[in-house]
């Protein structure tokens, strides 16, 4: 078989950014904030304040469904009984 010598995505993933990725969580929400509050808004008024406001308010929720994960894999799974 002849060696491919491109480079495939999903075969060979770049291993750049695994370190910081959810960083990346930040300018994801601010684009989805930007993009909804300017659909949705009848008006611009206030229009950045909203947009702050929605992007917190994603990475506050995604932030508080990590810890609950986290809290749900490490405490309460290893106390559930095994038969």
């Amino acid at each position: 078989m002849i060696p491919m010598l491109a480079y495939v995505p999903f075969l060979d993933p770049i291993n750049a950014v695994h370190d910081w990725w959810y960083l990346l969580l930040v300018p994801l929400s601010f684009g989805v904030s930007v993009i909804y509050v300017a659909l949705r808004m009848p008006s611009l008024d206030h229009y950045w304040r909203r947009v702050l406001l929605m992007t917190v308010q994603i990475v506050g929720a995604i932030a508080a469904l990590a810890i609950v994960l986290v809290v749900l894999v490490q405490v309460v799974i290893p106390r559930l009984p095994v038969e």
